[in-house]
């Protein structure tokens, strides 16, 4: 089992806003100087892609060398970076493929093996349901197989295909009528996605930029590529635009780094389907050094369970006692990506103020992937299921969840997800609910997090043995407090019939937190056997 890490904090800064009230010759010289640079973008990354694994420094400094003559060499070089980066993303992708495939051909290849019919069972899938099934998963091998050994070629010779504007956008122009758009729309969004419109950031530079260049005034300038130069209203070739831009989040730090000429990266670009232009400002910032563990989890923590459409948080003290009631944050994950987005955003936000009054530290969440869970080999006709699991937005909720967390100063725990919803079922549901509370399977999972985040085992002390039975003075049933006497010891075996309702050589260590952990402790499997004292003469 993966020990619980406190995830580091982000290394960059990104924010908007809007350019206002620009003139029509302003948009003009936006959309020339974005549609010639986005015609070298192009044909660099081609240059990119041809070159494979034979790209090095030289080839680098080639291809900037041969865009430098249609523009200048600041745009060259933001031009042949993005192209860097895009041929390395898009290998990631390959590999991330590669393995998905794999991890089909081994699942079909087992089920394959086993007999019609068969059964399978909580860790492994068992055989086809019938020789009809057998016979078209025998042909849906063959073909994943032929994927493969195609992605691994190309893996090989490093080759990548790319789409500059995005292969979704590129597949849309097919469902127009789905998409509610007319050929016209997509082909103003099309272009509007290929242009290039970028300028990375230099230090001691002028505002730390001298392609994009923005003032603390907030006035927008552009320096025009060599063919574009007779459209500058400005001096040594710039293009100073009408509107200005105010940064309300960040405004201050963005402003201090203008001032003292540090690097800022600008991008332009245009929402088509709004009209409306967009100026984006990123820059770096020293990585947030993550707390300790232990002070993360001085105060307590809050598990949080995510699921397809809330967050389920619990609150657990120092000790692991759950405190209160649960929170469940609700989101709607239909529409539009950026209708998604914002109602993650407003369920962190609503999160992060709650854990922010309670005066926790940390907040719990599991590390979940679910990279491998989605592929209908696995899950076969489980297809609405298959559904939510590719729904959950993970990457997305953990990558937001630690930007916001961090300036708000908490720190995110990240845990295993390993048996939480299951074990915090089975130990936390039943007790907690009462007339006034509903638990759910998911806030027990919170608990569990939370649990496990501490440092404790989820599994919770089972219930004393009735009044009649016992000495009347019961083990406790939650987390004890650490300086109490006898906290982690195993309850004394008393002499005579066993009370509880496992059957004996069937029970398990009742003092032994371990026993449901995945740390490859077994639990007790044998009987404990008291050997009889010898019949004395009395007696006989």
């Amino acid at each position: 089992m993966k020990a619980p890490v406190v995830v580091s904090g982000p290394a960059g800064v990104s924010v908007r806003d809007r350019l206002m009230n620009l003139a029509l010759a302003d948009e003009e010289v936006l959309v020339a100087v974005g549609g010639h640079l986005g015609r070298l973008a192009s044909l660099d990354l081609k240059a990119t892609c041809a070159d494979g694994l034979d790209h090095d420094g030289g080839r680098w400094a080639y291809r900037k060398r041969v865009l430098t003559v249609d523009s200048s060499s600041r745009w060259a070089g933001s031009i042949t970076k993005a192209s860097r980066h895009q041929w390395a993303l898009s290998r990631r992708c390959l590999l991330a493929r590669i393995d998905s495939l794999e991890a089909g051909v081994r699942t079909v290849r087992y089920r394959l093996s086993r007999p019609i019919g068969e059964r399978g069972s909580k860790r492994t899938p068992g055989g086809y349901r019938s020789p009809r099934e057998w016979h078209a998963k025998s042909r849906r091998l063959a073909c994943l197989e032929g994927r493969l050994a195609a992605a691994r070629a190309d893996w090989q010779a490093g080759r990548v295909r790319v789409v500059r504007g995005g292969r979704q956008l590129l597949n849309t122009r097919h469902h127009l009528a789905q998409a509610r758009l007319t050929e016209d729309m997509w082909r103003r969004r099309w272009e509007a996605e290929r242009w290039f419109l970028s300028a990375d950031g230099e230090s001691g530079k002028r505002c730390g930029n001298e392609t994009v260049r923005v003032t603390p005034d907030g006035v927008v300038s552009i320096k025009l590529p060599a063919p574009l130069a007779h459209l500058a209203n400005a001096s040594h070739g710039r293009y100073v635009l009408a509107a200005r831009v105010r940064f309300k989040h960040r405004g201050e730090e963005w402003a201090d780094r203008v001032n003292a000429d540090r690097a800022v990266a600008y991008r332009i670009h245009l929402d088509v389907l709004r009209g409306r232009w967009y100026l984006t400002a990123s820059w770096q910032r020293a990585v947030v050094k993550a707390l300790p563990l232990e002070a993360a989890r001085a105060h307590g923590v809050i598990g949080v369970d995510t699921n397809a459409d809330h967050f389920a948080a619990y609150r657990l003290d120092r000790h692991g006692n759950p405190v209160g009631d649960p929170h469940r944050f609700l989101f709607d994950l239909t529409g539009t990506a950026d209708r998604r987005d914002a109602q993650i955003r407003h369920a962190l936000t609503r999160l992060l103020h709650w854990a922010e009054r309670t005066g926790v530290m940390a907040i719990a969440v599991e590390d979940l992937d679910f990279a491998t869970e989605k592929t209908r080999e696995k899950h076969g006709r489980r297809k609405r299921f298959r559904q939510l699991i590719s729904g959950m937005p993970t990457a997305k909720v953990k990558t937001r969840l630690v930007s916001m967390a961090a300036e708000q100063g908490l720190s995110i725990i990240a845990v295993d997800p390993a048996y939480t919803s299951s074990w915090g079922s089975e130990h936390w549901r039943k007790p907690l609910t009462t007339m006034n509370r509903s638990m759910t399977r998911h806030d027990a999972a919170g608990i569990a997090i939370g649990r496990r985040a501490l440092g404790y085992p989820i599994r919770r002390r089972g219930v004393p043995p009735r009044h009649h039975q016992s000495d009347g003075v019961g083990h406790r049933t939650v987390q004890a407090v650490s300086d109490t006497s006898g906290r982690e010891e195993t309850r004394p075996c008393i002499p005579g019939p066993r009370t509880r309702c496992a059957p004996p050589g069937h029970g398990v260590k009742v003092g032994d937190q371990r026993a449901q952990h995945r740390s490859g402790h077994a639990a007790e499997r044998r009987s404990r056997h008291r050997d009889r004292f010898p019949l004395s003469d009395e007696d006989r």
